[in-house]
Parts: structure tokens; C-alpha cells; sequence
């Protein structure tokens, strides 16, 4: 599996945020979102392909519980479910970040943390390519694989990184094509932003959505301790 890094930190986002956890973030992607903060294991994938007995080995240097499976997309990782089958028999409590368009088919996860991308992820033409937008506007959206995690998972939780209304109200259209009823307090919102000074002018909408309609509000911990850089 091409894995671009492997790192001890604090979850900065969504229910588990503060939580002291080894993130395995494998290189790779089926989307090319506009504003995405880890190009290195999308848009241009690097890092070195390591065995299943070698990742283990690195997240057992670490004395967490907790294990974030993230990428890129992890989905598209080759083996992808015997890791999560390893870690799990390690004791480890497994988290996985996806944006819910490959199947977990029989895959278990503690976690299954799922974004949905709006249309604010679509690259432009200029920077992906004809063929690049079109697939990411074919792929981005899947409900009912995003179903499928929803009634499958031991635990889910649905998020959206939002920068305008219209943007909150693509999520909740979204949230409506699943299918199944979502309870409010599943259904977490982001700001878009790689910095406090941007995150921070959007706050008011998340908040005042999340007091109406019973969201969860989910600061971006790791930009506000760390600041947008990598291993954090």
C-alpha cells in the first residue's frame, strides 16, 4: 500500500476531536477536490509503497487506542480491508475518513467518517482538465454507497465542509438522498478554510444552522493548533 505518512497526533476534527490518535494516511485518490489540503496524496500522490507488518509496526510505536485510516481516499487502497482487519485485531479502535463513493462491501469500521463533497469541490478546468472535472462530478456524490456506510458501520458520522448557504443547502439536499432517517447530532459542518482568519468568517452560518436545525458544529482543531501543514 503507497502510504505518504503515518503520524502521531490529536484528532482536530468531528465527534472524536481532541482524542490522541496515529493517522495512516495512504497516497491516492479518486476525486481532485478545488480546495483540498493534502494534494501530496491526491492531486500529485507521493510516498513510499509499505507492507501491512510495516505500517503496523510504525502505528504500534505510538501508545494510542485510536487509529485514523485517511488519505486521499482509503478506499481505493490496495488492501485497504486487511489493514483494518490487523489493526483491529491489534485492539485498535479504527477510524476512516472517506468521502463514501467505493462500497465498504464487508469492510468494519469503529468510525466510518464520511464527507460528501458539494459542487464547492469541483476543480476548474484550468487547474484539472476536462477529463479530471467530469469524473470528479461523476464520481463525487454516490447516496447510495453513502446508504450503504450509513447502515452498515458500527458508528457514523456525516461531514460537510461548507463555505456558503448555498453550500448548507446542497449538504442537507445530500443528507435527504441518502434515504434514511439521520439524526441532527450525526451531521457535522466545517468551515472551508486553511487558516483561522479564513475558517473564521464562516462560523456564523455553521453556527446558526447548527442551533436551528441540531447539527454539531466541528472546528478544524489541527489548523487552529498547528496551522495547515503536514504530520499535525
Amino acid at each position: 500500500m503507497r502510504i505518504s505518512e503515518i503520524f502521531y497526533s490529536v484528532q482536530g476534527e468531528g465527534s472524536l476531536t481532541g482524542l490522541p490518535s496515529v493517522f495512516v494516511r495512504s497516497s491516492g485518490c479518486n476525486l481532485r477536490c478545488a480546495w483540498c489540503d493534502t494534494p501530496y496524496a491526491s492531486w500529485s500522490p507521493e510516498g513510499p509503497e509499505m507492507s501491512q507488518e510495516e505500517i503496523l509496526a510504525e502505528v504500534l510505536q505510538h501508545p494510542a487506542h485510536h487509529v485514523v485510516v485517511t488519505g486521499g481516499e482509503p478506499m481505493v487502497a490496495k488492501g485497504i480491508h486487511e489493514l483494518i482487519h490487523t489493526l483491529q485485531e491489534q485492539g485498535k479502535h479504527v477510524t476512516i475518513e472517506t468521502a463514501g463513493t467505493v462500497s465498504p462491501a464487508s469492510l468494519k469500521v469503529d468510525l466510518a467518517s464520511l464527507s460528501p463533497k458539494l459542487a464547492n469541490s469541483t476543480p476548474s478546468l484550468q487547474k484539472a482538465g476536462a477529463a479530471w472535472v467530469q469524473r470528479h462530478e461523476q464520481t463525487r456524490l454516490q447516496p447510495s454507497v453513502l446508504k450503504e456506510w450509513l447502515e452498515t458501520s458500527a458508528d457514523y458520522q456525516l461531514k460537510f465542509v461548507i463555505s456558503t448557504e448555498a453550500d448548507l443547502h446542497e449538504a442537507q439536499a445530500i443528507i435527504t438522498s441518502i434515504g434514511i432517517a439521520v439524526p441532527p447530532e450525526k451531521i457535522l459542518l466545517m468551515p472551508e478554510g486553511t487558516s483561522m482568519e479564513v475558517m473564521r468568517t464562516r462560523y456564523p452560518l455553521l453556527i446558526e444552522a447548527c442551533l436551528k436545525h441540531g447539527y454539531r458544529l466541528s472546528p478544524r482543531l489541527h489548523i487552529e493548533l498547528f496551522g495547515n501543514k503536514r504530520g499535525t
